[in-house]
């Protein structure tokens, strides 16, 4: 299943960054979304290429039942994302990988902070997998909505926390 989201924050990819890769913003961002982050680790300097590894406890109690049945009560789900470093104008690519223990989901995306002067489109393009044979598409297909919201619900939040800042 294919995920596409994008929106445009006024503010600068610099800022955006900053925030996205802040475990102050990404923790509020877990909670937010029903879970709680459990580790959080970025490696190397942020003003320039750098990995972020973020690893979440999500309840599975707003799942489809299909999905929880792999699952059980809670997914532990590993994010990493490769960032590069800033372009001329301050904008960034992020490849993400995102795993869930116990459950046979795999999401592969790209995010890209598009550098507009003082505002910034975060667009976000992937996919869901699943290898479990002849189910692996529903499984996919339940996943992805839900996938697609927590994206949605980062740009959501950055908007209203850097508000908040200004």
């Amino acid at each position: 299943m294919a995920l596409n989201a994008s929106t445009n924050l006024p503010y600068s990819a610099h800022v955006v960054a900053e925030l996205f890769s802040s475990r102050e913003f990404v923790e509020h961002v877990s909670t937010k979304a029903g879970g709680t982050l459990t580790d959080f680790t970025v490696s190397g300097p942020v003003g320039a290429a750098f990995t972020a590894t973020i690893e979440r406890a999500i309840p599975t109690d707003r799942l489809p039942d299909l999905v929880r049945k792999f699952a059980g009560g809670t997914l532990s789900v590993t994010q990493r994302e490769a960032w590069s470093a800033p372009d001329a104008d301050g904008g960034r690519t992020i490849d993400i990988a995102v795993s869930v223990a116990g459950a046979p989901v795999d999401v592969k995306a790209v995010q890209r902070l598009v550098a507009l002067g003082d505002s910034t489109i975060v667009e976000v393009t992937g996919e869901v997998t699943s290898g479990i044979p002849f189910l692996g598409g529903k499984i996919a297909a339940a996943a992805e909505p839900f996938l697609g919201k927590a994206l949605n619900l980062q740009a959501d939040q950055a908007q209203a926390w850097l508000d908040r800042r200004s």
